[in-house]
């Protein structure tokens, strides 16, 4: 018994007539109702009984019935699933992020939901290496990490850079309204990193070339307790502007730093010579068609 044959039952069971049901079905009338033999035979049970002209179920074929519409139901469904993630319309788009490289997401996860309202979400934050190791595992197709990093395996998008701020608690008195690093080290300073990761030495590397040192006192990569420490008084911090506008509320203020070099870069990026769903590279679309590149 094959797919075929229960279209055919079905055709029989609604129509009431072999004939009826073999113009349904675009066929002529012996080949059908051979089919219908075939199948009783196969399944060694009667389906229908001749009443007059019509042909009624049995109890054996009312249960086939049932069992044909729904079979017939899931596999429709199932291949309109398939092309639906084969054309992206659903799937699952599964990203890394790390922790300061996710700003744009939500802005961009929400018109990409708009568009594709069928698809659901696999988002995993981690470090750089980490992020890199879980696309060779194929375990997240896509990653929006920090630049610059050694990814001659994989293709980059580059993501439009931005400008760091200082950043004190509200019931800091400025001096003025910009900031050089050589005012910068005269206090207290929480890096959003850690030791031995990019941004922490980017930060540090734009003291260091000018001959200063940086009163670092401590460590904090989630943005949300390092805003509230700041907002604390206990230190002060040097963000990205996007962190700045992502996270509002907070009793914090920001100052441009006059004589920083240092750009917040990202990318978007994903393995070379290695498939994409059609639901990954429709997120890379938007993210073009949204501007957010160079």
């Amino acid at each position: 018994m094959d797919i075929r044959q229960l279209r055919y039952f079905i055709a029989i069971a609604e129509e009431k007539q072999i004939t009826a049901a073999a113009q349904r079905l675009h066929m002529t009338q012996p080949p059908l109702g051979q089919q219908l033999k075939t199948l009783e035979q196969e399944l060694g049970v009667q389906l229908v009984i001749r009443t007059g002209k019509l042909l009624e179920l049995t109890d054996a074929g009312q249960a086939l019935y049932r069992h044909a519409i729904h079979l017939t139901k899931l596999l429709e469904e199932s291949q309109t699933e398939v092309k639906e993630i084969g054309m992206g319309i659903r799937g699952k788009l599964t990203i890394g992020v790390n922790t300061l490289s996710s700003a744009p997401l939500p802005h961009l996860l929400r018109a990409f939901k708009t568009r594709y309202p069928k698809v659901t979400y696999k988002i995993q934050q981690n470090e750089s290496d980490q992020l890199l190791r879980l696309m060779r595992e194929r375990s997240i197709e896509l990653a929006i990490v920090r630049l610059p990093l050694d990814l001659s395996d994989f293709e980059v998008l580059r993501l439009q850079s931005e400008p760091f701020y200082f950043v004190t608690a509200t019931t800091f008195v400025p001096e003025a309204r910009e900031f050089s690093y050589a005012d910068i080290q005269r206090y207290p300073l929480i890096l959003p990193s850690a030791e031995g990761l990019g941004l922490y030495q980017s930060i540090i590397d734009q003291f260091a070339g000018r001959g200063l040192a940086a009163d670092v006192i401590g460590e904090c990569s989630d943005i949300v307790t390092l805003l509230e420490w700041v907002s604390s008084g206990d230190g002060t911090t040097i963000i990205p502007e996007s962190i700045l506008k992502l996270h509002r509320g907070y009793e914090i203020q920001s100052f441009a730093i006059a004589d920083s070099q240092l750009r917040f870069a990202t990318g978007l990026i994903w393995l070379k010579d290695r498939y994409l769903t059609k639901t990954a590279q429709h997120f890379i679309e938007l993210m073009k068609e949204m501007k957010l590149t160079e």
